[in-house]
């Protein structure tokens, strides 16, 4: 399991990408968690069959996933092995590398064919570089960086995804902006597909998860403790927060991920 360094000119783009390769014994389902970013899977060796949950139709079995922001869990169904590349996408490495505001991949589970055609041959480049993969990755998305020409949304749109992701709240950052609410959540909506203020619990949920890996890998802190400092009022806040995006309560995703999770590095995640 390794997260790479990101090359300096996919910085604002990409936060990770992930080589990862893990076998926890038996076959089982991985959560998918929401979080602020766009997730980019590249399975090696099997596709990937994932579908949200509670969703059975959604299922698909892909060699490629692009998932866009959303508020509800994936579910990964795996023989008891994960082994590719995940990479986190910011929202605005969704105009800058596949050529679209991440509001339109909001609640799909898409494929590079219908995404970005310019990227399809990524997964069959994986496929005879395996030993490359984060290289191969890299080098596919800086491609598609110099083809794209480094789109961008607005920059008061861009200061208010940041301000919403790092916790602000909602009025505070339309008055920052310059908009009224109802327009700052029209143009956060298009831009990333969610509203302002699932935004913000989805990268709460995100940091909590965070924090979580921490607290039981370093044997330190309470669930109450991660709550307090991750922006949630309280223990019980965090709890049915995590229950209507995660599908389950903290206590119970570390009991069931924490042997998936516990090698994965904090900054960079295989899966969402």
């Amino acid at each position: 399991m390794a997260v790479s360094p990101v090359p300096r000119a996919l910085a604002p783009y990409v936060t990770a990408i992930v080589a990862y390769d893990v076998d926890v014994g038996a076959p089982g389902i991985h959560r998918g968690l929401p979080g602020p970013e766009v997730t980019l899977e590249l399975p090696l060796d099997q596709p990937l069959d994932v579908e949200w949950a509670g969703r059975p139709a959604s299922r698909r079995r892909e060699w490629s996933c692009v998932s866009g922001l959303h508020t509800r869990a994936a579910t990964i169904h795996h023989d008891g092995r994960q082994h590719g590349v995940s990479v986190h996408l910011t929202v605005a490495g969704a105009r800058a590398l596949l050529g679209l505001p991440s509001g339109e991949l909001a609640g799909q589970l898409a494929t590079l064919d219908e995404v970005d055609p310019g990227l399809r041959h990524l997964p069959e480049a994986l496929a005879y570089a395996p030993g490359d993969a984060v290289a191969t990755t890299a080098r596919a998305l800086l491609d598609a960086l110099a083809r794209r020409g480094e789109p961008a949304a607005r920059a008061e749109v861009g200061r208010a995804l940041a301000r919403l992701t790092r916790g602000a709240r909602v009025a505070e950052t339309a008055a920052d902006v310059g908009y009224s609410r109802r327009r700052l959540q029209d143009l956060v909506r298009a831009e990333c597909g969610l509203s302002p203020g699932d935004l913000r619990r989805v990268a709460r949920l995100a940091r909590s998860r965070q924090a979580l890996v921490l607290a039981v890998r370093d044997r330190r802190g309470t669930l109450a403790d991660v709550a307090a400092v991750t922006g949630y009022a309280d223990h019980a806040h965090m709890t049915r927060d995590w229950a209507a995006l995660a599908g389950c309560t903290p206590s119970t995703w570390v009991r069931e991920e924490f042997p998936f999770v516990q090698d994965v590095p904090v900054d960079g995640t295989p899966g969402w």
